[in-house]
This record gives structure tokens, C-alpha cells and sequence, in this order.
């Protein structure tokens, strides 16, 4: 292991778990880190509301005993027509407002031209529509309400599934985008804890995927559903693991070509700016993907305690390493494949992943949207495509984005949570 304590933000971390737990002076320690800090990290993120990906809205929350969690967290502005023109994208292409005044407006699915959104907060789901094809939203309807904290969804033909923390259900979708009661065929998914947001997909072989995140920043639990990857069948039944050692795969999705399915998973809080990464997954049936024992290429964590019956190092050499690793703390939320005809040619079958950004490094990042390239089935790398949420210095920003879906004009949307902004993408160059 390598991991060094480099800054400030590292120390305070530490010393408030001493402080909590009593760090010997003559404690031995791990590459840097304190003995006294191999705790069930608990301590850290689960027993104080500490988040990576859902903290916008909870000003005041701390990550650490004693540590104000809103001094590494840039501050947040208001997205002034001036600073969404000083937004970048690649040459050719083109970025406006479709739709603002949302509140918590966070997950997107699209069908036909029909446009859904999920609003935890406000327990509902929109259809927005664009009747007049100028590329903004003219109506905004409620489809779905009474659904606390619903998150995820996701279309099979014209079914519409949503999850909530404990729950899914299914809706029909009428001709006019309009839904049917919502029918519960889930009611047992694990309690939320730290990371309560569910996302589903639907697989080419027509099964229910939910992801279900850890409940905690990095602990031991016992129940076998938490940072996981489930299936069921459409209608909930025969409920099964797919792959564990997830913390919190919220974008994942099965490529178009290959049909194999592809996550982002978080990294953990607290062990550095660059560390852990974000990973990139190929998530395949049965396999560990390493959390809360490892990170990275089969990286030892040495802020978590050993498990039962073996070694961290030797749990870690039969978990799987990541495909590729990204920059840590940029919290990838939503995902989407290109599979429209509208950009260049280029970015058929590529993905597009929404990074909410960092609360818990200095400098801050993410607040972007990103490309991971595809190349035969394969990914060869993640790059920039809309920038420039950050500013004055890392300091502020104004987006905090989540949602990212494919318009049916070939447009790609996505969200601002924070600001209740859907934001729309189109090529408008030569092809």
C-alpha cells in the first residue's frame, strides 16, 4: 500500500477519529495512517448523514466528528443566463435550457416523445413535453404522486418502472404519456441508509436490474442486498443477486453492441483527494467488485477492518479490478448510451455519465458531463463534454447534474438537481 497523508483535509479527518477513539501515541500505522483509524468507518460517514452523491440541500452536515462538511463544499449560485452561456461543449455542438423551476428534478426516461422525471422531494414524477419541437419543455404534468423520495426509472415498451428506497412499481404508459396507478411488485428492498437512491434498468434478456447502495461510507453489514446489483423478473418475483462489492452503482447500463452491462461505481469518503477512484465497471453474475475491503486495482482500504475468516489482502485478490478508473469524489450519477442518428457518428454506442461532483475535496470536481468512448464493445476512455459548472476558482458552481437521457430528436438532456434545471445538448455542426 501506498496511500500518504498529503494535506490538511486528511489530518482533520484523522484526528477526529482519534479524538472519538483515543489514537495511542505509540499506535502503529498504516502507510500513514493512524492505527485508531481501522474502525468501522461508521464513524465517519453513516453515523453523521455524510453523502457523496446526495448532500445538496443539507447545509451544516458534517463528515467527520467536529468537521464542517460545507468548508470543502463549493458554494452554490444561481444559473444566470450569463453563466450557462459561458458553459463549454465540444465544436459543433449547441447547449440551451429545456425546462427550469423543477425543484429536485433527478432522474430522466424517455418514450417516444414523451419525457419523464423523477423528483424525490417532492415524491412525484413529471412528463414534460415539447409540443411545438423548439426545443423547450412547454408543458409540465404530474404522472405519479404520493411516492416519497422516488428515484429511479426506467421503460420496458410502454411500462414504466419506478423505485423508491424500499419499493418499485410499474405503471402503463398511455397513448397521451399518461400513467396508470402505480402498481408496488417490490416492497422489501434494504433500507436506504446513506445511499438510498435506487436506479433500475431493464435488460436485453427482459430483467428488472435495481441497484442498491451501501448504507454506510465503508462498514461491515450483514445484509447481503446492500451494494449490490439485483434482478427480478418484470413483475418483481425471483429476486437474486447479480454482483456485490458495489458501493453505489447508480449509472450502469447494457452496451448496444455487445449487450454486456457497464456501471460507475463511488469511491469512498476520507482517504484522500485522489483516492479512491470512481471505477468503471464491467459488472458480470457473480462477481465482487471489492468494496469495503478494496478499491482501484484490488487496493487494500486500510480504514476498514479486516473481515471474517481471511485477510483484506487476501479478499482483495479475488474481488475484480475496475476496466478504468476516474478521478475520485466526482460522484457519477446517471447514465445513458448514444444510440440516435443526431451527433456525428462518432459517438454511436458511446455512454454519457452525469458527475454531480465532489463536497469533499479541495480542489473541488466533477459538475460535468462526461463521454466514456467506446471502441468494438470496449471502453478506451472518459473525456470532457459539458464543463464550466465550476467556477470562480473551484470555489462555486451552479449545477449539480444527475439525470442524463436521449431526447427522441436525438438531443441529449440531463439535469441540475440543485437548481431544478433540465439542460439540452444538439449537434449543430457538419457531420
Amino acid at each position: 500500500m501506498d496511500i500518504q497523508i498529503k494535506n490538511i483535509r486528511q489530518w482533520l479527518c484523522i484526528a477526529s477519529v482519534c479524538c472519538a477513539f483515543g489514537c495511542a501515541d505509540d499506535g502503529k500505522d498504516v502507510d500513514g495512517i493512524p492505527a485508531a483509524f481501522e474502525q468501522d468507518a461508521a464513524v465517519s460517514d453513516a453515523a453523521t448523514g455524510s453523502n457523496d452523491d446526495e448532500d445538496a440541500g443539507s447545509p451544516g452536515h458534517e463528515g467527520t466528528e467536529g468537521i464542517e462538511r460545507d468548508v470543502l463544499r463549493p458554494e452554490s449560485r444561481e444559473p444566470t443566463q450569463a453563466l450557462i452561456d459561458s458553459l463549454q461543449v465540444p465544436e459543433g455542438f449547441e447547449l440551451s435550457v429545456f425546462a427550469r423551476g423543477l425543484e429536485h428534478a433527478r432522474m430522466l426516461a424517455v418514450h417516444e416523445r414523451h419525457i419523464y422525471l423523477t423528483r424525490p422531494m417532492q415524491g412525484d414524477v413529471l412528463l414534460l413535453g415539447d409540443a411545438n419541437d423548439d426545443g423547450v419543455a412547454d408543458s409540465q404534468l404530474p404522472v405519479a404522486t404520493n411516492l416519497p423520495l422516488v428515484h429511479g426509472i426506467a421503460i420496458d415498451g410502454t411500462t414504466l418502472y419506478l423505485a423508491t428506497p424500499t419499493e418499485v412499481y410499474r405503471s402503463t404508459i398511455e397513448a397521451d404519456g399518461q400513467l396508470s396507478t402505480p402498481e408496488r411488485i417490490i416492497a422489501d428492498l434494504p433500507a436506504g441508509g446513506q445511499h438510498p437512491n435506487r436506479t433500475l434498468g431493464i435488460s436485453p434478456d427482459r430483467k428488472l436490474y435495481i441497484s442498491v447502495g451501501s448504507p454506510c461510507d465503508a462498514c461491515m453489514i450483514d445484509d447481503p442486498e446492500y451494494a449490490t446489483m439485483l434482478k427480478a423478473e418484470l413483475d418483481g418475483s425471483n429476486r437474486e443477486i447479480v454482483a456485490s462489492g458495489l458501493r453505489n452503482t447508480l449509472g450502469f447500463g447494457w452496451h448496444p453492441e455487445t449487450g454486456a452491462l457497464w456501471g460507475m461505481d463511488h469511491g469512498s469518503d476520507w482517504r484522500g483527494d485522489d483516492i479512491p477512484p470512481e471505477e468503471l465497471n464491467l459488472i458480470e453474475q457473480d462477481k465482487d467488485y471489492g468494496w469495503p475491503y478494496c478499491f482501484g486495482d484490488r487496493r487494500v482500504d486500510p480504514i476498514i477492518q479486516e473481515p471474517k475468516d481471511t485477510t483484506k489482502e487476501s479478499y482483495c485478490q479475488m474481488t475484480q479490478a475496475p476496466v478504468l478508473s476516474n478521478q475520485a469524489h466526482e460522484a457519477p450519477i446517471g447514465w445513458t448510451y448514444y444510440t440516435a442518428d443526431q451527433f456525428p457518428k462518432g459517438y454511436h454506442n458511446d455512454a454519457f455519465v452525469a458527475f454531480r461532483g465532489s463536497w469533499n475535496r479541495i480542489p473541488a470536481t466533477g459538475y460535468k458531463i462526461a463521454r466514456i468512448v467506446f471502441d468494438a464493445g470496449q471502453p478506451t476512455g472518459i473525456e470532457d463534454f459539458v464543463t464550466g459548472f465550476l467556477i470562480e476558482d473551484g470555489k462555486a458552481q451552479f449545477g449539480r447534474l444527475a439525470g442524463v437521457a436521449v431526447a427522441a430528436d436525438g438531443s441529449l438532456l440531463f439535469t441540475d438537481d440543485e437548481n431544478g434545471v433540465i439542460y439540452r445538448v444538439r449537434y449543430a455542426g457538419n457531420k
